[in-house]
């Protein structure tokens, strides 16, 4: 079984081959080789690259909750929110090469996409969480996965981009930003109008329920369960 230690030498490993090399090209061998891991160490940590990223971005989720700025807490939901997003942004600093090497292999290939999509969805649950935006179920997952892309836009712009006050990356996310109001505005409507529909079709069932008991009063030898008369 791996240490702590051990994960942690290994993950940074990883991290640091990707900053240099493609990710199709950073093998669980050669990682385990720069690491200086025996090979069973390394399946006992990490058994897929995927997990490694996973990891990755675990860590970069636990930096932004311990930095969060309990003091936003009377600000506007998407003042809290951008707050955060910015301050995911300096947890992916550090390693930003790496991040740019992801971005890069998922490009061309959709399959790491949609695994690498599935982890941003669940990173993207926990900004909502610590931003104090509190969803649940289905909702909460549509808002997640629009969230990721449209974080993976920003991501893209703050790649390229060299003032160190990112402006053009702050700008992005306001636009983003915009637009996901706009849409949870949308799926606001989309609910009451849901929930509408649903309290009409329960009185709907409930006044043919009710029909039909008074029908069963008036004539009991009326029948509705659909079966053809005797003798027909």
């Amino acid at each position: 079984m791996a240490t702590a230690k051990t994960k942690q030498k290994i993950l940074q490993t990883f991290l640091e081959l990707l900053a240099e090399h493609p990710y199709e090209d950073v093998s669980l061998p050669l990682i385990a080789e720069t690491a200086k891991v025996k090979l069973s160490d390394m399946r006992s940590a990490y058994s897929s690259k995927l997990k490694l990223v996973a990891a990755f971005l675990e860590q970069v989720d636990t930096a932004v909750l311990d930095e969060r700025d309990e003091d936003m807490g009377d600000q506007p939901a998407r003042d809290r929110l951008f707050d955060i997003l910015m301050t995911r942004i300096d947890a992916l600093a550090e390693h930003r090469d790496a991040v740019r090497a992801l971005q890069e292999a998922a490009a061309k290939d959709p399959a790491l996409a949609l695994d690498l999509n599935a982890l941003h969805v669940r990173s993207q649950k926990w900004m909502l969480i610590a931003a104090g935006i509190d969803l649940s179920g289905v909702k909460a997952t549509v808002v997640a996965q629009g969230l990721a892309f449209a974080f993976g836009r920003v991501v893209d712009v703050w790649l390229d981009e060299e003032d160190e006050g990112m402006p053009r990356t702050m700008a992005r996310l306001d636009k983003e930003l915009d637009k996901g109001s706009d849409f949870m505005k949308r799926l606001k409507n989309v609910e009451g109008l849901a929930k509408g529909v649903r309290s009409f079709l329960r009185k709907a069932s409930g006044g043919r329920k009710r029909w039909k008991d008074r029908q069963r009063e008036t004539d009991p030898d009326t029948e509705f369960d659909g079966e053809a008369p005797a003798g027909a």
